[in-house]
């Protein structure tokens, strides 16, 4: 799956228009239609004017390939912890006000509970050594300050759930390592539970964990994994459009001999031009004389892109 153009065909292009004249003209062709500029996403020139202009380093931060799959994969995952917290917010809240009616709730247990379990026994259920049952029962011997005690933490937890579903998100770094780090703290407990009961809800619940740690060390280069953030950071800069222009206009020595402009990444830090390791640029547009430099990997981005999609049909 082409995930560039499936973002644009869902969202729109992202075509831009740099005030730097070197960049701009190998954003830019004039068929005989009129112009058109080259979308920072697919890769693909767009008939018409750019959607915003400005200077290079005030560009969009647009992600593309990997990083547009990872940003559906971490918003999943922000989901299923918007839903814990949900669930934890709950719990905090009836443990709460069980704190206080506790006395009522226990009366009306022991008036309704026999007829119920005579109703569920004609049904062919036996809830006698039921452990829902027991653990209700179980609840109504703790004291007061237990009961304040699990309130307040089921309550923590769902704040620390709605951090994580924030960070995870917004898709930001800190977010990554929140997660990353408020995870593993309930590994050893969650591997503790299941080495006294195997459960499914448990093992859902430990194998998603597990996951989204394995994933976010890999994928995003957490804690120096794989090259860490500069590793990370040069991985997007070698598929970023404008970056593949800066960097060519900067081989060709068409900047004048300014330094390159510092172009974000898209996960809000700040990413160099040649000089910081990234690759040399891509193709100029159709009509610009000048021989296109091919980026480290020995494939332009925009060919790769064309190539993917031609395979693809």
């Amino acid at each position: 799956m082409n995930w560039n153009l499936l973002a644009c065909a869902l969202r729109g292009h992202v075509s831009y228009a740099p005030t730097e004249p070197a960049i701009r003209a190998r954003l830019r062709t004039d068929p005989p239609a009129g112009e058109a500029w080259q979308c920072l996403r697919c890769a693909t020139f767009v008939p018409g004017p750019p959607k915003a202009s400005g200077p290079a380093a005030a560009a969009p931060r647009v992600r593309r390939d990997d990083e547009l799959r990872s940003a559906l994969i971490l918003r999943i995952f922000a989901v299923e912890r918007f839903v814990r917290a949900i669930i934890f917010g709950f719990i905090a809240y009836g443990v709460w006000r069980f704190k206080y009616s506790r006395y009522t709730i226990e009366q009306d247990f022991n008036r309704e509970y026999p007829e119920v379990r005579a109703l569920l026994h004609e049904l062919g259920y036996n809830v006698s050594g039921s452990g829902l049952v027991g653990l209700i029962r179980h609840t109504f011997t703790l004291d007061q300050r237990t009961l304040t005690w699990l309130a307040i933490g089921a309550a923590a937890y769902t704040v620390v759930e709605i951090l994580e579903g924030i960070g995870l998100w917004l898709l930001k770094r800190w977010g990554e390592y929140f997660a990353l780090v408020a995870t593993c703290a309930g590994i050893p407990y969650e591997i503790y539970e299941l080495a006294a009961k195997i459960t499914v809800l448990r093992m859902v619940a430990f194998v998603i964990n597990v996951a989204l740690v394995v994933y976010l060390v890999l994928s995003k280069r957490l804690l120096g994994a794989r090259g860490g953030k500069r590793a990370y950071d040069a991985r997007l800069r070698s598929e970023s459009v404008l970056q593949a222009a800066v960097d060519a206009a900067a081989a060709k020595g068409e900047l004048g001999g300014a330094p390159p402009p510092v172009m974000p990444v898209p996960d809000g830090t700040a990413a160099g031009g040649t000089d910081s390791g990234s690759g040399p640029g891509r193709p100029a547009p159709p009509g610009d004389d000048g021989p296109p430099v091919p980026p480290r990997d020995g494939a332009q981005p925009a060919a790769r892109d064309e190539a993917r999609t031609a395979g693809e049909a």
